[in-house]
């Protein structure tokens, strides 16, 4: 069986560790977000406010991300310290957390830009898998997501 001993950490800028979870979410999002100007958006409002849209979707993703987990995951361990609900460099995010902030943020944005949030939500349904091949890359280098070998014939 292969065990990978990939080192999370993509490079170290003095005591700063740059994983390749953190540089899985910037590219997912950057090339989601060029996907998505280039190609997909042809109504013009859209593509004037959809700039601002990527910062609610970026906080959307972590907060929820980040809150999912705490949530659904390490429930009473969260609730005896707080404060490490903030500590995102421990590790520790859902996707389902961050879809949920993904929406809530969506609904929060349409509405205060006056459009409809399925139009937002549409852009990220069609650019998400960019995001999630990245991330599912970097949990083949945090050694996460593995399963057990398998005796079928393939």
């Amino acid at each position: 069986m292969f065990t990978n001993n990939f080192d999370p950490v993509a490079f170290q800028f003095f005591s700063l560790e740059i994983r390749w979870y953190s540089l899985a979410y910037i590219a997912g999002i950057s090339l989601g977000w060029l996907y998505c100007k280039k190609k997909l958006i042809k109504d013009q409002h859209v593509l004037v406010i959809f700039d601002d849209y990527i910062t609610y979707l970026i906080i959307g993703i972590i907060l929820g991300g980040r809150m999912g987990y705490a949530l659904f995951y390490n429930l009473g361990y969260y609730l005896t310290n707080p404060i490490e609900i903030l500590m995102v460099w421990n590790g520790g995010m859902s996707f389902h957390g961050g879809l949920i902030g993904v929406i809530i943020t969506s609904k929060l944005f349409s509405s205060k830009y006056k459009t409809n949030q399925f139009i937002f939500l549409d852009l990220v349904a069609l650019s998400a898998p960019i995001g999630i091949f990245f991330g599912r890359i970097a949990n083949f280098i945090n050694g996460e997501l593995y399963g057990k070998p398998s005796n079928f014939f393939w």
